[in-house]
């Protein structure tokens, strides 16, 4: 189709002594959406020791996290009533879990979230996250491949790990914790001149030249054990020449412009409400603008009494520690505590699904175009089977919402993945365990 004389790129900049401005989007340039690719994103969300069960048939059992009925005629417990508004772009999945997780102890899970990786020897070495295959293989039409995000920040450690990303190599990808560090990364601007930035990029590429030239010498005079131990060190220099490279291609390309009227970006641990929300903004600001497609944000790790993010319900009036509401759930009066703490993680969500359903994208929406994978790999505190998960958006991807899913110990969660990783344009037989696609799930 020709493009007509009023039609725009989409890329179109207003130059003019010296500098650029990136324009919004206009009506002109989307006179040709329905033949225009639409961006494919996934999202993935993660929080620590499971939800709120109750066994009994008590007036505490309005906190069962999950429905009481499977199908599409389930009624939303209290833990997840929030959702309701967008129940037709959400499905509750029951039964699921990694095999692998399964052998492995409690708070040891979170690490295979998004790998389903088994776990094992002196090195407890993991394998690479769905966030991450997927921004390998769909990440070059953003300035960022993927956004990494927690409640920790860093790596943390095995078992107890502080982000949800793992490279190729099974190496964790840090998670950045501070809002006001991610806002300058992905909106900030320099002081700097081109020129400056320029010869920056230069000097890096320079300096990586190097390393990587005297690490061949290097690597010969070592042993099979540290030739491996090096080989990762060089994955990562590797990955650091990669995102240089990235830079250089995106230097005189604008950062967006976006509101940061209602940012709390100076939030920290001591306000945890204006945390999770500046948090979520920023997620949903990095969708809108297109500078990322896959996302990852670990709400809390499993780091027991020493994370971050067990002091949080306290701080906002729920009583207790995380820790100890988690494991405190089978007591009198646990399942209601924790069901509502439960039911504060789930309004997080809905805002932020709710943010992308009200967003415009072409002939639709931004969550239309997005999978968001949130959950636990916990249903209980230490039990690693039966994952409280929610699966939302991608409605033009291919994905039938609207239901309660409840699957037998046989279903692996990798199943999910590839369900997923086959309609967002990485087609894929096989992710680890899986044993095929959830046809459930699929319009």
């Amino acid at each position: 189709m020709s493009r007509k004389s009023w039609h725009l790129p989409r890329r179109t900049f207003l130059q003019g002594f010296g500098a650029s401005l990136a324009l919004p989007f206009l009506e002109c340039m989307g006179a040709d959406t329905k033949t225009l690719a639409r961006p494919k994103r996934f999202c993935g969300i993660y929080f620590p020791y499971g939800v709120s069960l109750p066994k009994k048939k008590n007036e505490e059992a309005k906190w069962q996290w999950f429905p009481n009925t499977v199908g599409r005629d389930f009624q939303f417990n209290e833990s997840l009533k929030c959702l309701e508004s967008l129940r037709k772009h959400v499905s509750i999945l029951g039964g699921l879990s990694h095999p692998n997780g399964r052998k492995i102890g409690g708070h040891d899970t979170a690490d295979i979230f998004l790998t389903a990786a088994e776990l094992k020897g002196g090195q407890l070495k993991n394998s690479v996250s769905l966030d991450q295959l997927l921004a390998a293989k769909l990440g070059d039409e953003t300035r960022f491949r993927s956004l990494s995000l927690s409640v920790d920040g860093g790596v943390g450690e095995a078992t107890r790990s502080s982000t949800l990303s793992f490279s190729r190599s099974g190496q964790p990808v840090p998670a950045l914790h501070n809002p006001r560090l991610v806002y300058n990364r992905l909106f900030g601007k320099e002081d700097r001149t081109l020129a400056a930035k320029r010869q920056e990029l230069e000097n890096s590429d320079h300096m990586l030249d190097l390393v990587l030239e005297h690490s061949k010498s290097v690597r010969r005079k070592l042993g099979k054990q540290d030739q491996e131990k090096f080989d990762e060190y060089l994955q990562s220099v590797r990955q650091i020449e990669q995102r240089v490279e990235r830079s250089e291609k995106w230097l005189e390309i604008p950062k967006p412009e976006v509101d940061i009227a209602g940012l709390h970006l100076d939030a920290d641990d001591k306000t945890p409400g204006e945390l999770i929300k500046t948090m979520f903004d920023l997620m949903f600001l990095a969708i809108q603008t297109d500078s990322t497609r896959f996302l990852t944000y670990q709400m809390g790790n499993m780091n027991g009494a020493t994370s971050v993010a067990t002091k949080f319900p306290s701080l906002l009036g729920f009583g207790k520690s995380q820790h100890s509401l988690a494991h405190g759930w089978n007591k009198p009066g646990g399942a209601e505590a924790l069901g509502k703490w439960d039911r504060f993680r789930a309004e997080q969500l809905a805002y932020f699904l709710q943010r992308l359903q009200d967003t415009p994208e072409n002939d639709g929406t931004l969550l239309d175009q997005t999978m968001v994978l949130y959950g636990s790999s916990n249903s209980t505190t230490h039990n690693n089977t039966n994952y409280p998960l929610v699966l939302a958006g991608g409605d033009r991807l291919g994905l039938n919402h609207g239901g309660y899913h409840r699957f037998g110990s046989d279903v692996p969660l990798s199943n999910l993945f590839v369900t997923m990783m086959n309609r967002l344009g990485a087609p894929a037989a096989k992710f680890v365990d899986s044993t095929g696609e959830m046809t459930e799930l699929v319009s």
